[in-house]
């Protein structure tokens, strides 16, 4: 499990189970275990502190690499 965290405040986004070695560039919703904070304007992911954190993009989110920040273990 990740835990993403914004890059701006610090604060706890989401829980997120990922798989594979790879960047997260996409995640997808059914793998978010537990939502933090988080608001949606329009197609637009944004913490609570105002910062764009990604898109909308229907089945996933498609993530700003430069606006989140990860720890914890991806599952392989």
């Amino acid at each position: 499990m990740l835990v993403l965290r914004c890059a701006a405040c610090r604060s706890k986004l989401w829980k997120y189970d990922k798989v594979g070695p790879g960047e997260v560039l996409r995640c997808h919703k059914k793998r978010i275990d537990r939502v933090y904070s988080l608001e949606v304007r329009g197609q637009k992911i944004v913490c609570r502190c105002g910062k764009e954190i990604g898109i909308d993009k229907g089945s996933f989110y498609k993530m700003i690499a430069t606006s989140f920040t990860y720890s914890g273990t991806k599952r392989t």
